[in-house]
């Protein structure tokens, strides 16, 4: 029997990866053999969802995970008895850019705690690591390649990338000393993504199809030819599941592994939007700059060599239409 935990379990990745897990009734922890799934323990600051607390598999934990945890607890608490912990609990972009001491508190802080507390638990459990394509900058000192594969070298431009590479590099030191299992998955920009604005800087790379879609309008910060590396709500979860699942051998060494990624301009995601809803639809789309977020976004890559995922299976998105189409699909819009 495999009990999960998942820190962020209430937002939008956390509950569909719970919902998968569940559906699924089984997993292949660290490429060990399928055994089935007891217990998901779904810990976030806000209630998880009707339909996942309405589950007796499902265990709602409601608070901050600094609060929550105490690695002195020698393996009590939330994380009792996890065998696989998927950290996804994190302030975004552009919060982090906006209130640096929440960055730290929320990335820095509770991811120290998080591993801290599963060392205590004695009893070496996988730990996927949510972190982000924004581990990546271009500076005058070290610009960024036209292409980034798995050598390229992380120099965040950002609060919340500097904070995810401290997390890797955490994790990573609390696997070489034998404490846990961690695996670490840069993730791409997910679009799009269903329910309310968020407050990432990339938050209008969902925005600019989902709200159109509703009959709303969007603003888009950026220049029409602005480059972006996307990857759809199925692609990010099969990299997490991934994370949990390959083998040791498979999974390649301690260092994190960089998602795939479908790269396309703002202008191709607009012109998708309008072969498949219609030009009235992404006419709603209202062109305004934002110096600062554009410069954010501009400043992590577009083009991604995944070599390592490919080895996994991991596959990015063919096209944006197939994006949309699944969005729609998924959102019954």
């Amino acid at each position: 029997m495999v009990n999960v935990v998942i820190t962020g379990g209430g937002g939008f990745l956390g509950s569909r990866l719970a919902r998968e897990l569940l559906a699924a009734g089984s997993l292949d922890v660290a490429g060990g053999g399928m055994r089935p799934l007891s217990r998901v323990t779904l810990i976030d600051r806000v209630a998880v969802p009707a339909d996942l607390a309405a589950d007796e598999r499902v265990t709602a934990v409601r608070g901050d995970l600094d609060a929550l945890l105490d690695p002195a607890a020698a393996g009590a608490g939330p994380l009792a008895g996890a065998e696989v912990i998927f950290h996804l609990a994190a302030a975004v972009s552009g919060e982090c850019e906006a209130d640096f001491d929440l960055g730290l508190r929320a990335n820095l802080r509770a991811t120290e705690l998080l591993l801290a507390s599963c060392r205590a638990l004695g009893t070496r459990p996988v730990v996927a690591f949510a972190s982000s394509l924004a581990v990546f900058g271009g500076c005058d000192e070290h610009p960024l390649p036209a292409v980034i594969d798995d050598h390229t070298w992380p120099t965040p431009q950002t609060s919340y990338g500097t904070q995810k590479v401290i997390g890797e590099q955490l994790l990573a030191d609390y696997t070489r000393k034998g404490f846990l299992n961690g695996r670490a998955v840069r993730l791409m920009t997910i679009s799009v993504r269903p329910g309310r604005p968020n407050a990432a800087a990339t938050g209008f790379l969902s925005g600019i199809i989902r709200e159109p879609l509703a009959g709303q309008r969007a603003t888009c910060p950026v220049d029409p030819g602005t480059e972006v590396a996307l990857a759809s709500p199925p692609k990010a979860i099969a990299a997490l599941w991934s994370a949990a699942t390959s083998s040791d051998l498979a999974w390649g060494g301690r260092t994190a592994v960089t998602m795939p990624a479908l790269t396309v301009t703002v202008a191709d995601m607009a012109a998708a939007l309008a072969r498949i809803a219609g030009p009235e639809v992404s006419a709603l789309i209202d062109w305004i700059p934002d110096p600062a977020v554009a410069r954010m976004v501009s400043s992590w890559p577009a083009r991604v060599n995944a070599g390592r995922a490919a080895r996994l299976g991991l596959t990015p998105d063919p096209d944006f239409d197939s994006v949309i189409r699944t969005h729609l699909a998924e959102s019954g819009a």
